[in-house]
């Protein structure tokens, strides 16, 4: 059978950390051969000594035999180099986010690969365009946006850039429905759909610790809407100390108000549940937040020293705030082409971010709501908090018409 340039027969993996690892799994769970590349030889074994845990694992619980565990461990192999990935049809890099150091991986990876080999970055959030440029296969280049845990978790962000070939983003669709994912195609903005809506509904939750809320109200009250968990668990469980490495390797965003509760939570170790303490207490070997009254203490203590003056901020207030942030920001994607439907925006916050199921998503939610009632909510808030809550055009638009996000078409 002749092989047309974009089947995806064999991948290579860049990257050995806690991303890399699960993307491995995906990847072999398909059934497609893995080369895998760490410039740290001794973290690659024991990323390979962990996924075959993993398997061995899922045989001892009946999800696979022995056999398919045999399988997928043979499919992944230790590469020394990128000159050893030469012939593979995919790459997917996987190391920290850093733009000059997945410019400098990309340039590499260009010189070395088969001219229609697909070159694919795991970043969250940076500018899928800006790593293309540095290759000269702008046309071969995206973003696979796995999220954590890899081979568990559901959900993968297709990025397109300026310049993504259509039959590009069709093989990795392919991919995606190959490894069992949830596939969205999105485009390149900083954050895609998931993170640029997530920053704003984080930006609330952070500033209401402020002005008086706790963290272990704000997460009631959004796990009391359904959410699987409220933004300060999902922090300890991914790890307060991912966002404060990464402002103090850019040099920038250390100085905001609404970080200074979790710097000075990663000043003291309290990097979440891997150190047994973040917004929550852990007891050893459990995954079970505890409040901590000492949270408590800290986030009064920083927000007085900042000036503000703390009121009562009940569980209204906070779902409020919050999932408006969602909704608008929602539409501003929508709106710009970032997502293809809102749909698709609902896909990504069921699937990746814990929306509850039963609300059908925040696009959704909003459009039970009503959007003359959604408007009317953003601009009291407009009123009350500023520019930042000026509700998105197609808002305002969909409002006078009675119409709905759902039926939404981008011009």
């Amino acid at each position: 059978m002749s092989q047309t340039p974009l089947q995806i027969q064999r991948a290579a993996v860049i990257g050995a950390g806690t991303m890399g690892r699960g993307i491995v799994m995906c990847l072999a769970n398909a059934g497609v051969p893995v080369q895998w590349v760490d410039n740290n030889p001794q973290m690659l074994d024991q990323a390979l000594t962990a996924i075959a845990q993993t398997w061995a694992h899922n045989v001892r619980q009946g999800r696979i035999d022995q056999a398919e565990a045999d399988a997928r461990i043979a499919r992944v192999t230790a590469a020394a180099d990128y000159a050893a990935i030469s012939e593979v049809d995919l790459v997917i890099e996987a190391v920290y986010e850093n733009l000059e150091l997945k410019q400098q991986i990309f340039r590499q990876l260009d010189g070395l690969l088969k001219p229609q080999a697909i070159l694919a970055s795991n970043t969250s959030a940076l500018d899928i365009d800006a790593i293309a440029a540095v290759t000269q296969r702008p046309q071969q280049v995206l973003g696979l946006h796995f999220f954590s845990p890899a081979h568990i978790m559901k959900l993968l962000e297709i990025v397109r850039g300026a310049q993504t070939a259509p039959a590009v983003l069709q093989a990795a669709k392919a991919l995606g429905d190959r490894m069992g994912k949830v596939s969205v195609v999105a485009g390149n903005c900083f954050g895609f759909i998931g993170n640029r809506m997530l920053n704003t509904y984080v930006l609330e939750a952070r500033k209401m610790l402020l002005e008086g809320a706790f963290p272990y109200q704000v997460d009631a009250a959004l796990q009391g809407f359904g959410f699987a968990m409220g933004p300060f668990r999902m922090y300890d469980v991914v790890g307060i100390d991912l966002g404060w490495r990464a402002r103090e390797l850019a040099g920038v965003g250390q100085d905001e108000d609404e970080i200074q509760v979790d710097n000075r939570l990663c000043e003291q170790g309290r990097f979440g549940q891997k150190s047994g303490n973040g917004y929550y207490h852990y007891e050893p070997g459990s995954r079970q937040a505890e409040h901590d009254p000492q949270v408590d203490a800290l986030v009064l203590r920083v927000s007085e020293q900042l000036g503000y003056q703390r009121r009562e901020i009940g569980a209204e207030e906070i779902l409020e705030r919050c999932l408006l942030a969602l909704v608008n920001e929602g539409a501003k994607i929508l709106q710009e082409g970032i997502a293809e439907s809102a749909r698709d925006i609902d896909l990504v916050y069921l699937n990746g971010y814990g929306f509850p199921a039963d609300k059908g998503g925040p696009m959704a939610w909003a459009d039970q709501q009503g959007l003359a009632a959604i408007e009317a909510r953003l601009l009291r808030l407009e009123a009350e908090q500023g520019a930042l809550w000026k509700p998105a055009g197609i808002i305002r638009e969909l409002a006078a018409s009675g119409a709905q996000l759902a039926r939404y078409q981008a011009d």
